[in-house]
């Protein structure tokens, strides 16, 4: 057990972000923890502003500096520590390549339009095609007793096809994963229904 690092004592100084770096890359998760704490409120102060109002469609900047983050450390073992504010400086470069990422990707994207819903398809809707007119029912049936918000999640993921970051923008979900596991609960709901139906 000689090669497994202790933590510092409580009352002992804290550990350089060198010496966390060189624990996290031997696999301590305390370390890893560590130097999130250490670096994502000063990249956090230093990204503020930096993403403009019109790119913050879906993302604000505490998610692009955390997943900076994340994906940096993911890579951590390919990082070459030069001094103490190495990794500072480095994680910088990443969360502004993130930023520059984002700002390109809205810049892209299509405006967004109102479907036109005064012209109705008289045929049978692919999800009718599918599964069949008393499936259909029974979802129906099932979807009309769900709140409002599990019906929203529903419609826009199953029947819009809607991924998970078009679903958190649709919804004012904050991230992707959050509308994921939104929409996962009300499709758990919406089963539960379906099955009492």
């Amino acid at each position: 057990m000689d090669d497994v690092l202790d933590p510092p004592p409580a009352d002992g100084p804290p550990d350089s972000t060198t010496t966390l770096l060189e624990r996290a890359r031997a696999g301590d998760h305390a370390a890893i923890e560590a130097l999130f704490a250490r670096c994502i409120p000063p990249l956090r102060r230093w990204a503020r502003g930096r993403l403009p109002n019109w790119a913050r469609d879906m993302a604000d900047t505490h998610d692009v500096v955390q997943d900076a983050v994340i994906q940096t450390f993911k890579r951590m073992d390919t990082f070459d520590a030069r001094g103490e504010g190495a990794l500072q400086a480095y994680l910088r470069q990443a969360v502004m390549n993130r930023i520059r990422d984002h700002i390109r990707r809205v810049g892209r994207r299509p405006a967004p339009t109102e479907l036109d819903t005064q012209h109705e398809d008289p045929g049978p809707s692919p999800l009718e095609q599918a599964v069949g007119q008393e499936a259909v029912e029974r979802y129906e049936a099932a979807l009309a007793r769900l709140s409002a918000t599990d019906r929203e999640l529903i419609v826009a993921s199953i029947e819009l096809g809607y991924d998970y970051e078009q679903l958190a923008e649709a919804t004012g979900r904050r991230s992707a994963d959050a509308a994921r596991k939104a929409a996962r609960r009300a499709l758990i709901k919406l089963a539960e229904e379906m099955d009492r139906g």
